[in-house]
């Protein structure tokens, strides 16, 4: 068992232990859809939504279903499930009731199943021995964690629209050498709380 708080864990899922820019999971989506405000938002509220939901739902079928049965092994299989199975309904949600974020958020959307950062919380949460509540807050942070970064870089690339930028790095090569900076900003934060 972990003995550490909740609010700790929330708070260092945040910054100091990014899973973003500490671990750099789910850098595929964040790299895509962070040209616009709105998209990165709409994204970052899709992944935090499915993020808690689905780290609540692997605790519950890990601790009740898979422990108890000694499946164990079959860890990644079944949380990899429980995710598509989620984001299947998360699709459906927002076509049916925002159909301008489904548009722009495009096949992103369904590739939150593949999103390294939502099986990556749930792995964290069983390789960390949190609790029920401490793996919420994790859940919570997480997502909260992966919302700032992306809002952060889609700031900033509308920023660079209007600036300078030599024609080798356009696009992606200075997205990367920007979300390495992002990194090395909060790795400032990092004296103050760990969560590993």
């Amino acid at each position: 068992m972990n003995d550490t708080s909740t609010w700790v864990i929330l708070f260092a899922a945040i910054f100091t232990n990014n899973i973003l820019l500490a671990n750099f999971l789910g850098m595929c989506s964040f790299i895509a859809c962070s040209n616009r405000i709105g998209t990165s938002l709409g994204l970052g509220t899709a992944v935090t939504f499915v993020m808690v939901t689905t780290t609540i739902i692997n605790y519950a079928v890990y601790h009740y279903v898979l422990i108890p049965w000694g499946l164990e092994h079959l860890t990644f299989i079944v949380f990899i499930a429980v995710i598509a199975a989620f984001v299947q309904f998360v699709e459906m949600f927002v076509e049916r009731f925002s159909l301008k974020l489904y548009f722009a958020l495009g096949i992103f959307l369904p590739l939150i199943t593949v999103n390294c950062a939502i099986l990556g919380a749930s792995l964290f949460m069983v390789i960390r021995r949190y609790t029920f509540f401490q793996t919420v807050g994790f859940g919570l942070g997480a997502g909260l964690g992966w919302t700032v970064a992306i809002l952060l870089m889609a700031g900033l690339r509308q920023k660079m629209r209007y600036s300078h930028v030599p024609e080798p790095f356009q696009g992606v090569p200075i997205a990367m050498i920007v979300t390495g900076v992002l990194a090395m900003v909060f790795m400032g934060f990092a004296g103050m709380v760990s969560i590993t």
